[in-house]
């Protein structure tokens, strides 16, 4: 079912009656901001993927909806095809990041200081696992995985899971943030 809110306190209302896979979600909304949404989403209704659909590239709304749990930050110029399969993603629980978003997430990834935890939570990886984790810091999809390492689509589901549960992250969007911030890169 499709529903339209005119802001964020009328889409939770809204969410028990639609029960929408995607919901695309604007950074800036009356009563209710897009960054306060994702976290109500996230907490209450994991099973909706949120992606970000704005005029609006500030940091703060960029960083802020992807910590929340965003799955996806696009600029609404976007392309009407890229925008379907933006959302095509989102459902199969992908990353989406727009060409410029994604430069600047990358960019500011870089600037971050590295802890000595993430070190150690690192080297816990096997080599493998350090494998899966570059390539989902490359956005690869789980099929991508499994052509790029030569194993079946489910074991490329298995050891994301794996991961994300031994490095304690909710979603692929925050491993591909912690792999940036690491600095675990595509095939070590």
């Amino acid at each position: 079912m499709v529903g339209e809110a005119r802001d964020g306190v009328e889409a939770l209302e809204l969410l028990p009656s639609a029960n929408p896979n995607v919901a695309l979600v604007d950074a800036r909304m009356p009563r209710m901001d897009g960054v306060e949404l994702v976290w109500h989403l996230s907490e209450d209704h994991p099973g909706v993927s949120a992606i970000i659909l704005t005029t609006f590239d500030d940091d703060e709304y960029i960083f802020g909806v992807l910590r929340a749990g965003a799955k996806g930050y696009l600029l609404k110029d976007t392309p009407p095809e890229e925008l379907i399969l933006a959302i095509e993603k989102a459902y199969r629980g992908e990353t989406i990041l727009g060409g410029q978003i994604a430069a600047r997430v990358v960019a500011e990834l870089g600037r971050a200081p590295r802890t000595a935890s993430a070190s150690d939570q690192a080297s816990g990886l096997s080599e493998r696992e350090s494998e899966v984790v570059g390539l989902v810091r490359a956005g690869a999809t789980n099929a991508e995985i499994a052509r790029a390492l030569y194993i079946s689509e489910g074991t490329a589901r298995n050891y994301v899971s794996k991961i994300l549960r031994k490095l304690g992250l909710r979603d692929r969007t925050h491993l591909a943030i912690w792999a940036a911030e690491h600095g675990l890169n595509e095939r070590r």
